[in-house]
């Protein structure tokens, strides 16, 4: 038996393989009315070939050329009706699997334990997007390689029945072509894969300046920011000329070499009918085919392209897909109560960090160095792997490394200070389950009310993608009803409200100490009102607790501490 430690992560094939193997019946069926079409396609010149000969011939009857217009009339049916009815299946099966595949990698993305692969929001957003599409095409190109390869092989049969020269030529022809093709695909899937890349990571920079664009402007740092993008999407443009050059290059080659084995074909067929060794009605129908042959072989050339771009796109879809987990996190539940340990904790800018908050305790912690308050949430929001850090977090008494992350989250609700805000309502934003019992309280204590005045809408005012109609401080007290609505045991809010005036701040501190009253609430902050409204405050300087006391004693007693956070 193998364990998860010793299995091999699947490879692009093996994604290609699960894709093709669920979709055998809409393959299979799609397959069969692709080569209809294609087949009704060939027998078309085979037609005119028939009648033109039937019309040469001394005992013609008009009976006989109204059979034959009338099988015209069928093979055209024929064509219309597979080439619809196949597209229809194949397509529908093809955008299907796209979906399956988009969410297997959405919901890799969005699972509580983060996968150990070196990728960003945005590259995951690209892969569950273009990558899942182009590796979807996979169901719908090999039903169109073998419809393809059905008319060529029709059209060396019927060549080949009026000479075996003209049969032999078309076989030898398409061989010759498609290895000249396959070695250029090559090039093709490797370029490409190395476009999509750029092309991520182009979008993650994108996502990042986004969400960072206010504080880039405030320190001046948005030229930087901008040429850094800048010079991330030139490397992404510059790969993606190369492979629409190479793409160029592979199209061109195909169209030359395709026209060239349809000349070769005719010149050989005028050449045999100049020799009396085909007849008129041959001659008609070998030139017809040579023409009509140039689409199948068109299609069936490109067709190693496309499996070299689904090939490519399913190894990116793998990078995430069999990615392990950073952790392997425990199945235990914290027991009932509020408290939190955190026990000597190393990690970053944190050295031997220690502190306890007791049960039903409003806790504030303001951190002089940004970065020890941001991983200090991070190891509490479980972002941070247990085994990532020396020392130990422990909730209720039981340590994080014990516990699933599901239950730790849904006890301990650490809220950051760039909260997500969704496409919605309001009400779906500050509840998204739809099960809290204490939205009103926890708009009134955040201060949301005036925006839910301010709108004939109520709760149920929409609110765009990223909160895009609402300020900076309407999105921030949004997010901070969000926290204080979920009513978990333990509470941590990180900079609730640096996006509001001081006035609301005030009042925001007031009403969520009151709010959370015999509930263990931790805010990591340095607004003097929500300090004040503290049980006591834990000052955090150069990764360790350096002094701990009410915020009007640390004011009166400690100079670095009032300079620190006096407004």
């Amino acid at each position: 038996m193998t364990t998860p430690d010793t299995q091999r992560p699947r490879p692009g094939s093996d994604i290609l393989r699960t894709a093709l193997r669920r979709n055998l019946g809409a393959m299979a069926g799609g397959t069969v009315l692709m080569g209809l079409y294609q087949a009704g396609e060939t027998a078309f010149p085979i037609a005119l070939g028939l009648i033109v000969e039937h019309t040469l011939r001394e005992n013609r009857s008009p009976g006989s050329l109204a059979v034959s217009i009338g099988a015209l009339a069928v093979i055209i049916t024929t064509v219309s009706l597979s080439w619809r009815f196949g597209m229809r299946v194949l397509q529908k099966a093809n955008t299907t699997e796209a979906h399956r595949w988009r969410v297997r990698v959405a919901a890799c993305g969005l699972q509580p334990v983060a996968r150990d692969v070196d990728l960003k929001s945005g590259e995951v957003l690209t892969i569950a997007t273009e990558d899942a599409d182009q590796t979807a095409d996979i169901v719908e190109v090999v039903p169109m390689l073998i419809s393809s390869l059905v008319a060529i092989v029709v059209a060396a049969v019927a060549l080949g029945l009026a000479d075996f020269r003209l049969g032999l030529l078309v076989i030898v022809g398409t061989v010759a072509i498609l290895s000249v093709l396959s070695v250029m695909s090559k090039r093709i899937g490797s370029s490409t894969q190395e476009q999509q890349a750029r092309v991520a990571r182009a979008g993650a920079k994108v996502a990042d300046l986004i969400t960072g664009l206010r504080p880039l402007h405030g320190f001046g740092g948005n030229h930087a920011a901008f040429r850094s993008y800048r010079k991330v999407s030139t490397e992404a443009k510059h790969q993606s000329i190369t492979v629409a050059k190479v793409n160029g290059v592979y199209a061109g080659t195909a169209l030359a070499l395709n026209a060239i084995l349809a000349a070769a074909v005719t010149l050989t067929a005028g050449w045999l009918a100049f020799e009396g060794r085909i007849n008129i009605g041959e001659l008609v129908m070998a030139v017809g085919l040579a023409q009509f042959i140039m689409e199948p072989l068109k299609l069936f050339s490109e067709m190693p392209k496309y499996v070299m771009i689904a090939r490519a796109s399913a190894e990116r879809m793998a990078l995430v897909l069999t990615a392990p987990p950073v952790t392997t996190p425990g199945s235990g539940h914290p027991a009932a109560g509020g408290d939190l340990e955190v026990d000597c904790v190393r990690h970053g800018p944190l050295r031997k960090l220690k502190f306890q908050v007791p049960a039903g305790e409003f806790v504030a912690i303001t951190a002089y160095q940004p970065r020890a308050a941001a991983d200090l949430a991070s190891i509490l929001a479980v972002n941070v792997p247990p085994d990532a850090y020396e020392g130990v977090v422990r909730v209720s008494g039981q340590e994080l490394a014990d516990l699933s992350v599901e239950s730790v989250r849904a006890h301990m609700l650490v809220n950051p200070y760039d909260g997500e805000i969704f496409a919605g309502t309001l009400r779906s934003n500050i509840d998204p389950s739809g099960t809290s019992g204490t939205v009103p309280e926890a708009v009134e204590a955040s201060m949301l009310t005036d925006v839910v005045a301010l709108h004939r809408d109520g709760l149920d005012y929409a609110v765009r993608d990223r909160g895009a109609n609402l300020s900076g401080g309407q999105r921030q007290r949004l997010s901070l009803a969000r926290a204080l609505a979920a009513d978990t045991d333990v509470l941590v809010l990180h900079d609730p409200t640096t996006a509001v005036d001081a006035v609301t701040e005030q009042l925001i501190a007031r009403n969520v100490a009151k709010l959370r009253r015999g509930r263990t609430t931790i805010v990591i902050t340095s607004s003097p009102p929500l300090l004040d409204a503290a049980d006591r405050v834990l000052v955090l300087d150069d990764g360790v607790i350096t002094a701990e006391d009410t915020h009007r004693n640390l004011l009166a007693s400690d100079e670095a501490y009032c300079s620190a956070v006096a407004r």
